[in-house]
């Protein structure tokens, strides 16, 4: 457990980090994942990571190492390593040195004093992150329901507008049909006109040359009798 806290120590979001650091909120997630993972502590609540300035100061150490990042990591934890164990060595000589009686001595009584009062100014800090979150939160949730409002709007309006194109362009496709086949029924009709003239013209041609075959006919029989007549007198 970490106990390097330092008088009045200021607590940090995620978000602050980021700001504080020059990278993105994922990034800080990120490296928070890797460090815990190779055995760094931080201060929690629950499940949420909350920085104190040692912690800033050591995402500085990754975002400006020319070492691997995995290499600077390490470096880092162990660093953490020694510095807890100091507190720890410094909480077990200070056991081992007063006994019951001497707990009240003036400056113990201080040092418990400012740790209590550095826990407490970091819990309020918490708490005024939480509530900036908290704000932060709705107003997110305000504003994604407002663009919610108006993508459903705008889905709806383009929708209409789509339905409205499709009726158009089926009704005029239905006219353009209907006209198409209003042409046909009149080429239809003057292409049946048109035969029905022809069928008449050859009636009355052949009409014209049958009476005119038989007024021949009757001229060449006339013909052959005048003929006849002509010959008998000849004859006598």
């Amino acid at each position: 457990m970490r106990h390097d806290i330092q008088p009045n120590e200021r607590a940090f979001s995620t978000k602050e980090v980021a700001e504080e650091v020059g990278i993105a909120t994922t990034t800080v997630r990120r490296y928070g994942q890797l460090l815990e993972q190779n055995g760094y502590e931080f201060f929690k609540d629950g499940d949420r990571r909350i920085f104190v300035r040692s912690d800033v100061e050591a995402l500085i150490k990754i975002r400006d190492t020319e070492m691997p990042k995995e290499d600077k990591i390490k470096e880092i934890v162990e660093e953490q390593k020694e510095l807890l164990a100091g507190y720890e060595s410094r909480e077990l000589a200070l056991s081992d040195t007063y006994d019951g009686t001497e707990m009240q001595d003036s400056d113990q009584m201080k040092e418990m004093f400012r740790f209590l009062a550095s826990e407490l100014a970091a819990s309020r800090e918490m708490n005024v992150q939480l509530k900036n979150d908290m704000a932060e939160l709705k107003t997110t949730v305000s504003r994604l329901k407002q663009d919610h409002h108006v993508i459903s709007s705008g889905v709806g309006n383009f929708s209409q507008k789509t339905h409205t194109k499709m009726d158009k362009m089926m009704q005029q496709q239905k006219e353009q049909y209907e006209e198409l086949l209003r042409e046909e029924q009149e080429k239809s009709e003057f292409l049946q006109n048109e035969i029905r003239e022809m069928r008449e013209e050859q009636k009355k041609e052949w009409r014209s040359q049958s009476e005119f075959n038989e007024r021949l006919e009757h001229s060449v029989k006339h013909s052959r009798g005048t003929l006849g007549k002509i010959m008998s007198l000849f004859k006598k």
